[in-house]
């Protein structure tokens, strides 16, 4: 086990109870903007020797066209096997020597980089990041592998239910916006990506400009400025990326249904939800727990799988996102009894949309809500991650520290005025894969 996951595991979840709300009166997140006009997002901590430091760009799938569908994601992984002459093995060597975790993300709308050092191991553990975010080489050997693995995952999914299921929702909820685009792309596009193609990306959406740093951890103001000047200084210094475009509302239900071998049906149905920023955040957030996010305490699961056994699990939620993320609903039943269990679903979200909350559900929610929010930011990881998104989606600052007393606000009307504006039952997009023939 290496040295900074020992520390992780023997005192971060003792030392990082100090980030708990009952512990710590607000969150002191510093923001300023580079000089190459990145913004910086910043939490000092010295509890632990620790250093995370993230750095986020508008770069996901969404960012890639249909003739270049997978070139995002094969940009943001290649960034990492291979920068500034030296090769993956190199990389992975020099971060493993200090007890250094590279790290990141991918989704529709960004691409991410994490690095969790030791302070005493934070310069060689920068240098090295730094010449990945600043140099990336791309070599071609290392691609024409990386495309012959994507090709392999993407034919496997093709015949996975669950695979084929999201990306039929996707694209049937999206149309040709980009975010119907699958995150790995297409085998036609994956085949014909070139080196090119990369760096062409990587030009034009890793611009400092258009980045986001959030560091956490045993910095102080100076060096958090020192580290985020040098990050954001060697990156491209093109125009910022411009936003995604607007998603369109469904104005029609449409219904999928696809033969599969599988046992189960997999059903999912939805429309686009809501947006990072959405005045209608907090009651939709609270009303899904109770419609079905909360898990046993849910209406779904209560009428579904409770009360009839059609199903182990349902469930909803809405995924925020910088335009109309998803609403989804979805659950696996057998095959023969996938039409009964569709349409329960939708009459217990219509009565939703209509009546509403009742009281003793909305008090209920709040304080599970409420009461698990310790947990969302009880390690230095979960904060830098929420740092992302206040920084990406341009967040107010005292989102985590407001985060309760807006759950506490919500009402019932709210929460009924919120999905009447926002969920269209008689509109959803629905999918079955594995439909009785």
């Amino acid at each position: 086990m290496k040295v900074l996951d020992l520390i992780a595991s023997s005192v971060l979840t003792i030392t990082l109870q100090a980030w708990s709300p009952s512990a710590q009166a607000a969150l002191d997140i510093q923001h300023w903007t580079t000089a190459q006009g990145t913004e910086v997002y910043f939490v000092e901590n010295h509890d632990l020797p620790i250093v995370d430091v993230s750095v986020n760009f508008p770069a996901g799938q969404a960012h890639d066209t249909v003739e270049t569908s997978g070139v995002a994601a094969l940009t943001h992984y290649l960034m990492t096997l291979g920068a500034g002459g030296l090769n993956e093995e190199t990389i992975t060597n020099r971060f493993a020597d200090i007890g250094a975790i590279l790290g990141g993300s991918f989704d529709a709308d960004r691409a991410s980089f994490k690095l969790r050092t030791l302070t005493s191991e934070q310069e060689k553990a920068l240098e090295t990041f730094t010449t990945l975010l600043h140099r990336p080489d791309f070599p071609a050997v290392v691609l024409e592998r990386e495309k012959s693995r994507v090709i392999a995952g993407i034919q496997e999914a093709e015949i996975e239910p669950d695979s084929i299921a999201k990306k039929t929702f996707m694209q049937a909820v999206y149309g040709m916006h980009p975010y119907s685009q699958d995150e790995s792309g297409e085998v036609a596009t994956i085949q014909s990506a070139q080196t090119a193609d990369l760096r062409t990306f990587y030009e034009q959406h890793y611009a400092a400009k258009s980045a986001v740093i959030a560091m956490m951890g045993d910095l102080s103001v100076a060096q958090a400025h020192a580290i985020a000047e040098k990050l954001s200084d060697g990156l491209p210094q093109t125009h910022a990326v411009p936003p995604i475009a607007p998603v369109k509302p469904l104005r029609a239900p449409v219904m999928k249904q696809l033969p599969h071998p599988a046992t189960q049906a997999h059903i999912l149905l939805g429309q686009p939800g809501n947006k990072r920023g959405d005045p209608d955040f907090f009651p939709l957030y609270v009303g899904n727990y109770i419609l079905g996010g909360g898990g046993f305490v849910s209406r779904l699961t209560e009428e579904v799988r409770e009360k009839r056994g059609l199903a182990y699990t349902v469930y909803s939620y809405f995924m925020p996102m910088a335009e109309l993320g998803p609403f989804q609903i979805g659950l696996q039943t057998k095959k023969e009894q996938a039409q009964e269990a569709l349409q329960l679903v939708n009459a217990t979200v219509r009565q939703f949309v209509e009546k509403g909350v009742t009281a003793q559900e909305l008090q209920a929610a709040k304080d599970n809500l409420i009461g698990g929010f310790p947990l969302r930011i009880d390690s230095n990881n979960k904060i830098l991650e929420y740092l992302n998104v206040i920084g990406f989606y341009k967040l107010p600052l005292d989102y985590l520290d407001s985060f309760n007393d807006n759950v506490r606000k919500v009402t019932a009307q709210q929460i009924h005025d919120a999905f009447q504006r926002r969920v269209q039952p008689e509109n959803f997009v629905t999918v079955i894969v594995g439909a009785e023939e």
